[in-house]
């Protein structure tokens, strides 16, 4: 008997899927890969860096220390929501048909591997190569009399006097263990000889790696002097002074342990008299989330183990024995010595020349180029200080009467913050500023930069309640004789000056009308209580982005059925929304050609017979993050490219706000086409084949061909045309 079909939302869409042959149900749990398996299969991917001997050794630690830092927002968000499905009993099952529990059994599995591999790296290959670079990691019985002698005194300098050991008997509760610490577990024996306990918190506001002694290692034959440092970790030195700490008692045994809490917070937004007060509330909550992850060393008695996992109330499937270090994101502390030659080259990113300007350039030049031509910036191979340099002339430009942008995440010391607030306190302008404090883990940044903001007489909103606003735009309106001119700005990554230099994103300087309007009437929906439904250009979820995107598809579809090929490109970071997944089966099984470039989480399987057999799906990791998203259509020949914040994610389109926007000169579509989207596909060495169990292939040049590495070849055409620079040409 045929199982039933469920429609999708476009009839035209339906009456093809109606057509598949009977052995294909496009609801059948196989065809799709689990989100939270993908999610570890990006950071085997991110693993692979650190393993890769071509690169050099400090991003090899660098890398190891990402993977750290990425399993344990893992652990506090995915695992975390988890965890919650399943002691609350939701029944809700995955894409690929899995129970909460059962996706945490297989979750532990393939995250058990991920960790002991990445420790294996970092004591059996890493530190023996650090060693040999003059970069030594020592423990505290290694050091030699000198070392320890200045590695003890700055244990009672600097540690001992933040340091506060928590007792546990009868007159002491078990200690509250904060999110994310890392912690001694003391064993002593008291005056009577019974076993008392102490927890003591290695702290976080000194350096996890302490330096020992820096010296010169001697003149090399090329005459340059190698300096050698030593280091010890704090956890170490803690340990190996902890007596210290408890006078006339016998310390019996010091072990290590981390935990990580549950930190997917759930926010009553409808029940919320104040959401900036509510998140501040939110965000002291998370350091009281239940414990999802406890680590330690496989050498901690079963004594020191058991009154962990009781008074921490853990579940014993959720405790990992691994190897030294425990916190593995602290090795990013080692990537950070400025040793150049065992680090990435660096580079200067280009300015494109209609926005290199100088002192003696008039004050609004850059409203003259945006007038002349759209343009367009690859980061970070092209600078981030034209966006900053647009906002801060619009602050101070008499002409310009109001500003209006969206900040998802910024970081700290601004300059577009800056830029914002000087235009309210020091030029009077009419700044409205949406901040989403919704953003996960820069909440407390937004809410300082919010209520600063606010102080200033900025026209502060914090979004649409159930909605998290994720789009980049900034709207610029100025008064240009007898009529307004519009200015805009819209990209595919944060306004961050810090994360622009190695996050990969594009955005555009553009005063066309229409997009104009629609910025207009986007600040409208986010401020006030617009219900508009037709935007002339600008694809926003959760309004018509589904709608436009199925009617494209379809678009695409019915091409190939009319004789002319068909071809999608999709750049994002992650691929899971199910009937975006179950468009694409279709488009390749009616004939059209799908070309992905997924970064992160993919839950589609390409090379399905008979259904995904014309879907090629391809991730790369290297220096820099991958963060554009590029949609391109090739529309009979008439080709069309949407870019902006949005991946294809049921909460991207269906719980944010989004904003896709069109790329429409000829020539500019045919450069991204060609000269971004299409190197992806011819890089045969960091990038990966996705294979129709989850699982990626790494592409290794054939015999006889050169190597082809798409972000250096990028940065190689951005060093050859510092100057020349592609935009959409005279209008």
């Amino acid at each position: 008997m045929k199982k039933k079909k469920t429609a999708l939302v476009s009839p035209g869409l339906t009456k093809i899927e109606s057509a598949l042959p009977e052995n294909i149900n496009l609801n059948d749990p196989k065809l799709y890969i689990n989100r939270e398996l993908s999610m570890l299969e990006f950071q085997r991917r991110v693993l692979e860096e650190a393993k890769d001997p071509a690169n050099p050794l400090l991003e090899r630690v660098k890398f190891l220390s990402i993977l750290g830092s990425n399993l344990e927002e893992f652990f506090m968000v995915r695992v975390g929501g988890l965890v919650m499905q399943r002691d609350e009993g939701v029944t809700t099952l995955s894409i690929d048909g899995l129970t909460a529990a059962e996706q945490l059994v297989e979750i532990r599995k393939v995250a058990q591997k991920i960790m002991d591999e990445g420790r294996e790296l970092w004591g059996k290959t890493l530190v023996p190569e650090l060693d040999k670079a003059g970069i030594h990691i020592r423990t505290h019985k290694s050091l030699n009399p000198r070392q320890k002698k200045i590695a003890n005194a700055y244990f009672q300098e600097m540690v001992y006097p933040v340091l506060t050991p928590l007792a546990f008997d009868p007159g002491h509760p078990f200690p509250h263990i904060s999110n994310l610490s890392l912690n001694l577990a003391v064993l002593l024996e008291g005056k009577s000889g019974q076993p008392l306990f102490a927890r003591i918190k290695v702290p976080d506001t000194l350096p996890q790696l302490v330096p020992v002694k820096r010296s010169s290692g001697g003149q090399r034959k090329d005459g340059t002097v190698p300096y050698h440092h030593y280091f010890v970790w704090l956890g170490d030195l803690i340990s190996s002074n902890i007596s210290s700490l408890f006078p006339g008692l016998k310390v019996l045994d010091v072990h290590p342990f981390h935990i990580i809490r549950n930190a997917d917070m759930e926010i009553q937004e409808l029940e919320a008299s104040d959401l900036l007060e509510t998140m501040e509330e939110s965000v002291r909550r998370r350091r009281f989330g239940t414990v999802v992850q406890l680590t330690m060393l496989k050498d901690m008695p079963d004594i020191l183990k058991n009154m962990l996992i009781s008074n921490l109330k853990v579940d014993r499937k959720d405790v990992y024995i691994i190897d030294s270090p425990l916190v593995l994101r602290s090795v990013m502390q080692i990537a950070k010595i400025e040793r150049y030659k065992l680090k990435d080259r660096p580079f200067t990113p280009a300015t494109p020349a209609q926005l290199s300007f100088d002192e003696d350039t008039p004050r609004d030049a850059i409203f003259n180029a945006i007038k002349s031509e759209n343009i367009l910036l690859h980061h970070p191979y092209d600078s981030f200080n034209p966006v900053v340099e647009f906002l801060r002339t619009s602050a101070r430009d008499p002409d310009v009467l109001a500003i209006k942008q969206t900040l998802y995440r910024t970081g700290s010391n601004s300059p577009v913050v800056e830029a914002l607030l000087e235009a309210r306190r020091d030029y009077g302008k009419q700044v409205a500023v949406l901040v989403e404090l919704k953003a996960r883990f820069d909440e407390e940044s937004n809410i300082s930069w919010a209520r600063l903001l606010e102080q200033e007489g900025v026209h502060v909103t914090y979004g649409l309640l159930g909605l998290k606003t994720h789009s980049k735009v900034a709207l610029v309106v100025r008064k240009e004789g007898d009529h307004i001119q519009r200015y805009v700005h819209l990209g595919t990554g944060n306004y961050n000056h810090i994360t622009a230099q190695i996050y990969e994103d594009l955005s555009l300087f553009t005063c066309d009308e229409e997009i104009g309007a629609d910025a207009t009437d986007l600040f409208n929906y986010l401020t006030g209580y617009s219900f508009k439904t037709d935007y002339r250009k600008l694809l926003v979820a959760p309004i018509n982005l589904r709608q436009r995107f199925e009617e494209m598809v379809l678009r695409e579809i019915e091409h190939v059925r009319a004789g002319s090929a068909g071809h999608l490109i999709f750049k994002m970071n992650s691929l899971v929304d199910k009937p975006m997944i179950q468009m694409l089966y279709l488009a390749s099984q009616q004939g059209v050609r799908v070309d992905l470039i997924t970064r992160g989480i993919c839950c589609l399987k390409p090379g399905i017979k008979g259904l995904s057999e014309n879907i090629h799906v391809i991730s790369v990791v290297g220096r820099f993050l991958e963060h554009s998203r590029i949609y391109y259509f090739r529309n009979g020949g008439d080709e069309e490219i949407y870019m902006g914040s949005a991946d294809l994610m049921p909460r991207n389109l269906n719980q944010r706000v989004e904003v896709l926007f069109p790329v429409e000169d000829r020539h500019m579509v045919s450069h991204i086409r060609n000269k971004i989207l299409e190197p992806y596909f011819h890089d045969n060495t960091s990038a990966r084949i996705m294979n129709a169990d989850g699982t990626f292939t790494r592409r290794t040049p054939e015999k006889g061909k050169s190597s082809v590495n798409v972000q250096s070849l990028l940065l190689a055409r951005r060093k050859k045309s510092n100057t020349r620079h592609y935009h959409q040409g005279k209008k």
